[in-house]
């Protein structure tokens, strides 16, 4: 039975896996002509990604801890809100920085600055939001936050 729902979270993800590759194909054209972006898109998915499965993860176990309430929901939102800006803050001067020297190019370092912000807020975003609403529709968000934390 385990297998079974966990299965089931494995084939979401999979669709949701080949929707993200068609609307990535969707800016071949360019990609193709910053061939920077195509190297530092695996590093800025990366930041969110963790960013988000970290937050997820400590709200999950909040959640089994029975720690979250509905009069505390909003404080922790604003809460992973600042971590997540202070983080993408932090990362972003650094990433970019690098990105920027790498290749030799001020604006693709801000760009990527930029998208590592809002990409990690977003994660924090998410991962609160997720496990909450999961938890609303009696899903377990343990088997099937990760899987929706990744397609966002």
């Amino acid at each position: 039975k385990s297998s079974q729902k966990r299965g089931v979270w494995l084939g979401i993800n999979l669709l949701t896996a080949i929707l993200a590759s068609v609307t990535i194909g969707l800016f071949e054209d360019v990609i193709a002509q910053v061939v920077a972006l195509a190297v530092l898109m695996p590093i800025v998915a990366s930041m969110g990604g963790i960013a988000g499965s970290q937050t997820l993860t400590l709200m999950v176990r909040a959640m089994a801890l029975n720690q979250i309430t509905p009069g505390n929901r909003f404080k922790l939102l604003k809460n992973e809100l600042g971590i997540g800006a202070l983080n993408g803050i932090a990362w972003a001067l650094i990433i970019g920085g690098l990105a920027g020297l790498w290749f030799q190019s001020p604006v693709l370092g801000g760009t990527i600055a930029l998208a590592i912000i809002v990409n990690i807020i977003t994660a924090a975003l998410f991962g609160v939001l997720i496990p909450i609403i999961l938890d609303k529709f009696k899903l377990d968000p343990a088997l099937a936050g990760s899987v929706i934390l990744t397609t966002v």
